[in-house]
């Protein structure tokens, strides 16, 4: 067994490592095909602005309370000057109200821009169906589906989304935010991809055992290759 005083050097240098990686690991979740911090089109940029608003909001709270907390334990003649009252007014109801207000104004602003309002030019208007536990997605009345969704690359694109049994939540993260699939009813999501790619999919609505296989690609072309790529896929899809 090694000596007391090897042990404790060895337990200090492996924390000092798992400190040293441990910024790398958070920044690591803020990319990725389903990150939200990763936006690829105008829809997800404002899900992804309205994120780093509230954090660096939360950040600001937690550091001037931080502050207070440690003037109090450090200069505590110089806190007791103040009274009550003052505490109160100021802790309690200037600071929220300067605070959130500026929080809840930004969360207006900027969700008006994901509400999929009426457009001079209609959008394209696409259609997912939900099915326990896949996804099926249509760009006419004829019936042909495709188990992918393809969408031109720098056009908004409505998708109408429904399902065939239970609920379930259409989410391309990268895209645009969460609609919910309600059986009878058809919910609307803009989405909108800046430049051409693939954009992973999921549902983000607990369906029942196969949840964690709804998963879908959503396939932005060139807008000049658009249709032919469409009709790649439906090729593909009735084979």
């Amino acid at each position: 067994m090694l000596p007391r005083s090897t042990r404790d050097d060895s337990s200090a240098r492996r924390t000092r490592v798992e400190w040293l990686f441990a910024p790398a690991l958070l920044l690591a979740g803020c990319s990725g095909p389903l990150s939200t911090l990763d936006p690829a089109g105008p829809a997800a940029s404002a899900v992804a602005t309205l994120w780093w608003i509230m954090f660096w909001g939360a950040a600001l709270l937690f550091a001037m309370v931080g502050a207070l907390y440690a003037l109090a334990w450090w200069r505590p003649a110089m806190m007791a000057r103040l009274s009550v009252g003052q505490w109160l007014v100021g802790g309690g109801l200037v600071m929220p109200i300067v605070v959130l207000t500026g929080l809840v104004t930004a969360a207006f602003v900027l969700g008006e821009r994901l509400i999929a309002r009426p457009l001079e030019d209609p959008p394209l208007r696409v259609y997912a169906q939900a099915h326990q536990w896949d996804w099926r997605f249509g760009y006419d009345d004829s019936g042909s589906t495709t188990r992918e969704l393809h969408i031109p690359a720098g056009q908004p694109v409505d998708v109408v989304v429904t399902t065939a049994d239970v609920i379930h939540s259409f989410w391309v993260p990268r895209l645009a935010g969460k609609i919910d699939a309600v059986p009878g009813h058809e919910n609307v999501v803009r989405i909108e991809a800046d430049r051409p790619g693939s954009y992973r999919g999921v549902c983000a609505e607990f369906c029942g055992n196969g949840h964690t296989t709804m998963r879908f690609t959503v396939v932005a072309h060139a807008p000049e290759d658009y249709d032919n790529a469409r009709e790649t896929a439906f090729a593909e899809a009735s084979r």
